[in-house]
């Protein structure tokens, strides 16, 4: 497996552009042409202009689009933080392979690609299989609460498998990414994350994840203040990509790459729930620019969701009571930056309806 150097993913971070803000005048004045009242369209205007903007200024393409699901265990799991065993993680990669999971109904749904990815679950190869890529850096990580998820290198290898995973889509012609993951006890890590990055409380942002009681949230919560204070040298560092390594998981780190990676090609990326954003979170400390290319698809059901989308200052598209992870959202909001893409190009201007302005 490839694996880039610091200061290579430095290069890659200063070759993302900013978008260009100036843009959006130009995109909402179109928009203001089309038969229909000022702003009427809400939200799907908004995306329809970040759209505009996120391609330079060229008319907004939602298609075709790819999920990314991602796979990986965590060694925090021992810690018995989980509602479910480390295994299903293993299990739920073969039940998305045979079609059957939520986000396989939910690309269905959507008219989206789904490609699977192990990038560090526990066990030997899978079955090949063609939506599937095997590129496991190691059966899962280490754990937080006793150390460094992973050590550099490795963390390296993660996120260089989600710039691989960008550009390969890029190259294939892929206009919008989505984030999806798979990972028994990947609450946690992200937990971490997000204490770390932002400086909250684990009690405000710790929840239940997959389903554990009101005493499995105390006995998660201080197994997240234990990995913060055995990694705290590396979070007072503030440095974001040794923190990447220190909290968080393959899966975690190679979706930070596949963000960063979408954005360095203009790609439109649809960020999922609580995991994912963990992911956008580490993307946008390594590298700012990311922001103007993704699109946080809805508000995860996680309790400490509402602090981690304050702290970002990013609103989310969709609000369902969600918290599936797997890509479900970005599924979800792919479907919409469809209908906004084809709203700026399809919908008829007024003079072209013949119809008068404000009639």
């Amino acid at each position: 497996m490839n694996k880039i150097s610091v200061k290579e993913l430095q290069r890659i971070v200063g070759s993302v552009q900013r978008v260009d803000s100036s843009l959006e005048g130009q995109a909402r004045a179109y928009l203001d042409t089309l038969a229909k009242p000022l702003g009427s369209l809400g939200r799907l205007e908004d995306l329809a202009v970040k759209m505009f903007v996120a391609s330079g200024g060229r008319p907004p393409q939602s298609d075709p689009a790819r999920i990314y699901t991602i796979a990986g265990d965590h060694g925090v799991n021992e810690e018995d933080i989980s509602y479910s065993p480390q295994e299903v993680t293993r299990q739920m990669v073969i039940n998305f392979l045979a079609g059957g999971a939520g986000i396989n109904v939910l690309a269905r749904t959507s008219g989206v690609e789904l490609v699977v990815v192990d990038a560090g679950c526990k066990g030997g190869p899978f079955p090949e299989h063609p939506g599937l890529i095997q590129r496991k850096i190691a059966c899962g990580t280490e754990n937080i609460s006793k150390g460094p998820a992973m050590d550099e290198e490795c963390c390296l290898r993660a996120v260089s498998l989600g710039l691989e995973l960008a550009d390969q889509a890029h190259e294939q012609g892929i206009k919008v990414l989505g984030t999806g993951e798979m990972g028994v006890s990947n609450t946690t890590p992200s937990t971490a994350l997000y204490c770390a990055f932002f400086d909250l409380d684990p009690a405000e942002v710790t929840g239940p994840g997959g389903g554990i009681d009101a005493a499995g949230v105390v006995r998660k919560t201080e197994v997240v203040r234990r990995a913060l204070a055995v990694n705290a040298e590396v979070v007072r560092s503030a440095d974001p990509l040794a923190i990447l390594t220190a909290l968080g998981g393959y899966e975690i780190a190679a979706l930070a790459g596949l963000i960063i990676g979408g954005a360095k090609n203009k790609q439109m990326v649809c960020i999922d729930g609580f995991i994912a954003t963990a992911a956008y979170a580490a993307a946008a400390k390594i590298c700012p620019a990311v922001g103007g290319y993704c699109v946080l698809s809805h508000a995860s059901a996680e309790p400490g969701y509402a602090k981690v989308i304050e702290a970002l200052g990013r609103r989310p598209l969709l609000h369902l009571d969600m918290r599936l992870g797997e890509g479900s959202g970005a599924a979800l909001s792919m479907f919409m930056l469809r209908a906004a893409a084809n709203i700026y190009n399809e919908m008829a201007t007024f003079e072209d309806a013949g119809v008068a302005p404000g009639g």
